[in-house]
């Protein structure tokens, strides 16, 4: 499919979302982890003026959002930089954390820079269990304060959990865990199984009896919740178990976009597994031209590049065939039909999958690197 003049009436819709992995250091050691398995070293992260850049053009192309995410985005020293120019360019700025270094000095920085709102991760609602699967003595007491510093800010908190088999059946007593802590919103994530979760997918694969107790109590909670104002209550369902392809990021190059620690850019975060894909980078194309015209975006954008199943079928409008990342980690080939879909000719391989859910040991993610001096603005 060729990329279109943007000013034209079949020009791609411009993007709205943004997500910013300014780094992927990180204090913890998730087995979940959906970075890549090899990360990019902090001497080849973007600058701060490279970043402030990135934030004003997307600002000029649309971006109305943004995540700071990683790893772990606090270890930037110059963070309050990034959200100052985010709020420069017009961007809502939310902070992607496991919460582990953030003090009351660094959050009143960071406010007055102009961040927006802060969605923190836990790993599990028992501290005991949470630091033991973010292989961090202490980091869930870290989290507790600093879901406590983000309500007396009075900034927007959103509370996400990835859940999978060593944490799936605590899906009650995470919810009261967000409600005690106050939180605006929880986000009941099944993990998505990209890098370091796709390496750990036997131990991190729940039952088919975990995720329908699961869902059932997700279902009491939503009606509790609801005839009381409380949070909102976001159930991401799992890939592999429901037989309907998800459309990844709203659709190929359809809505956002993500700029890695390096500058590469990539349609959807786990795309960087895709071996030919060969993604622009900002340090050598405008974002604009990255959008509208690179291969990397333009190749699975839409539906003519679907075949069948998918050309024919009656979701190809919704789902667009499922994730090109899921169906290359599959099958080999990024262009076939998600096999999550029971449509696909593959399909068999993701009920293997779920019909032999033994379990199995967690690599941890890598050890963090060490913080580096603040970034320089680049000339």
């Amino acid at each position: 499919m060729t990329a279109t003049d943007p000013t034209s009436p079949a020009a791609p819709a411009r993007p709205w979302a943004l997500l910013a992995e300014l780094t992927h250091a990180c204090p913890l050691h998730c087995g979940y982890c959906s970075n890549p398995l090899e990360l990019t070293r902090r001497s080849r992260e973007l600058s701060t003026g490279q970043w402030t850049d990135v934030l004003r053009q997307a600002g000029e192309l649309g971006v109305v959002h943004t995540h700071l995410s990683g790893g772990e985005p606090l270890l930037r020293p110059d963070l309050e930089h990034i959200v100052a120019a985010a709020e420069t360019a017009g961007i809502y700025t939310q902070l992607v954390t496991s919460g582990v270094g953030l003090d009351e000095a660094r959050l009143a920085a960071l406010t007055e820079a102009g961040l927006r709102s802060v969605q923190l991760s836990v790993q599990h609602a028992d501290p005991d269990a949470s630091d033991r699967i973010a292989v961090r003595r202490g980091s869930f007491a870290q989290k507790e304060r600093a879901a406590g510093l983000v309500r007396s800010a009075g900034l927007p908190l959103g509370l996400n959990v990835v859940l999978h088999r060593e944490n799936l059946d605590a899906v009650d007593a995470v919810v009261e865990l967000g409600l005690a802590w106050g939180v605006d919103r929880i986000e009941l994530a099944n993990t998505q199984f990209y890098g370091w979760g796709l390496l750990n997918r036997d131990a991190l694969l729940p039952t088919r009896d975990q995720l329908a107790r699961a869902r059932a109590a997700v279902e009491r909670w939503r009606e509790r919740l609801s005839a009381a104002s409380g949070p909102d209550l976001v159930w991401v369902v799992p890939d592999y178990f429901d037989g309907v392809a998800k459309p990844c990021m709203g659709g190929w190059g359809a809505v956002s976009l993500t700029v890695s620690p390096d500058g590469t850019v990539l349609p959807c975060p786990a795309a960087a597994a895709l071996p030919d894909l060969d993604p622009p980078n900002v340090r050598d194309h405008p974002l604009a031209w990255i959008w509208d015209h690179s291969e990397a975006f333009t190749r699975y954008r839409g539906t003519d590049w679907m075949a069948d199943p998918c050309r024919a079928c009656s979701r190809r409008d919704e789902d667009f065939g499922g994730c090109r990342c899921q169906a290359y980690a599959l099958t080999g080939d990024a262009s076939r039909t998600d096999p999550a879909c029971r449509l696909s000719p593959d399909h068999g391989l993701v009920r293997a999958l779920t019909e032999d859910t033994t379990g199995g040991t967690a690599v941890p993610s890598p050890v963090p690197v060490r913080p580096r001096r603040p970034a320089q603005a680049a000339r």
